[in-house]
C-alpha cells in the first residue's frame, strides 16, 4: 500500500471513530455555550445595556471576566478546535454517499464551517491570552477588512458580492428551519417523544433567528459596498444594534436573542443525540 492510500485509510478510520464522536460532542457543547452567552448579551442590549459586544468575541470576553472564566474560555477554544478537526475530515473524506457536484458542494460547506469554528477558536485564544480586547479608538476588524477589500480593483463589487453571499447563507438557514432539514442532525431518539419535540422547536426557532441575524450582517456589507463606506459594514454586534434602532427594536431584538439562545440549546441536543 502506497503512502497516499495509507493516509486516506487512516483518515477514514479517524472520521468514523468513536473518539471523534466524543470530540464532536464536546465541541458542540462549547458552541452551545457561546450562543447562550451571545443571547444573554443581546437581551441585555435589548433592555438598554449598550456596553458589551453581542458577538462571539464579546461573549467570550464577558465569560473571561467571571471566576475561572479564562479556564472556561480555553475549554471553548479546545472545543472549537475539535469541531475544526471534524469538519476538515468531513471536507476531505466525508459525504461518500453523495455523488458528483452534491458531494463537492457538501465538502466545501464542511470546509466553510471549519473556517467559522476556527474563527471562534482564534477569538477564544486571543481573549484567554489577553490580546482579544482593543481600544475604542481603533477600527473594528470587520471595518478594516472591508476597507482593504475596497482598495482592491473592483473592491466595491467584491464587498457587495460578499454581502450577498452572507445574505444567501442566512436565507439558507431560514429555509433549513422551515423544511426541518436540521432534524437529520439528531439521532432517532433525539426526535421522539416530548423531549424530541422540544429539541425540534429549539432548532426551528434557533435557525430562523440565526438566519435573520446573519442576513442583516450581509445587508450591512452590501450597503457598505454600494456607498463605499467601510464603517457601514459590521459583524453580529452591529447587526443587532441596527435591529435595536428600528421601530419596536427592543422587542425584535429580544425575539432574536431568544432565538439565538434556542440555537444554543439545540447545540446541546445535538451533542447528546449526535447523528453524523
Amino acid at each position: 500500500m502506497d503512502l497516499a492510500s495509507r493516509t486516506d485509510d487512516l483518515g477514514r478510520q479517524a472520521h468514523s471513530s468513536d473518539w471523534l464522536d466524543h470530540a464532536v460532542r464536546a465541541g458542540l457543547v462549547a458552541y452551545g455555550v457561546v450562543h447562550l452567552l451571545i443571547a444573554w448579551l443581546a437581551l441585555q442590549l435589548a433592555f438598554g445595556e449598550r456596553e458589551g459586544s453581542a458577538s462571539s468575541s464579546g461573549a467570550l470576553q464577558q465569560l473571561a471576566e467571571q471566576p475561572f472564566g479564562k479556564v472556561l474560555v480555553w475549554l471553548i477554544a479546545l472545543g472549537m478546535l475539535l469541531l475544526v478537526v471534524w469538519r476538515l475530515l468531513e471536507a476531505a473524506l466525508g459525504h461518500r454517499d453523495e455523488d458528483g457536484s452534491t458531494r463537492v458542494r457538501k465538502r466545501v460547506t464542511s470546509a466553510g464551517k471549519a473556517v467559522l469554528y476556527g474563527a471562534i477558536g482564534v477569538s477564544a485564544v486571543r481573549v484567554a491570552t489577553g490580546s482579544g480586547s482593543s481600544g475604542g479608538g481603533k477600527k473594528s476588524g470587520t471595518d478594516s477588512t472591508t476597507a482593504k477589500l475596497m482598495d482592491l480593483p473592483g473592491g466595491q463589487v467584491i464587498v457587495v458580492l460578499v454581502g450577498l453571499a452572507i445574505i444567501g447563507y442566512g436565507g439558507y438557514l431560514i429555509v433549513k428551519a422551515w423544511t426541518e432539514k436540521f432534524a437529520k442532525e439528531l439521532d432517532a431518539q433525539g426526535k421522539s417523544g416530548d423531549s424530541g419535540s422540544a429539541y425540534l422547536l429549539f432548532g426551528k426557532v434557533g435557525y430562523v433567528a440565526k438566519g435573520v441575524a446573519i442576513g442583516i450582517v450581509g445587508s450591512l456589507f452590501v450597503y457598505a459596498g454600494v456607498t463605499h463606506e467601510a464603517d457601514k459594514s459590521g459583524g453580529l454586534d452591529q447587526a443587532l444594534r441596527e435591529v435595536l434602532d428600528q421601530p419596536f427594536g427592543p422587542v425584535l431584538l429580544g425575539a432574536i436573542a431568544i432565538g439565538i439562545g434556542c440555537y444554543g440549546l439545540f447545540s446541546f441536543a445535538r451533542a447528546r443525540h449526535l447523528s453524523r
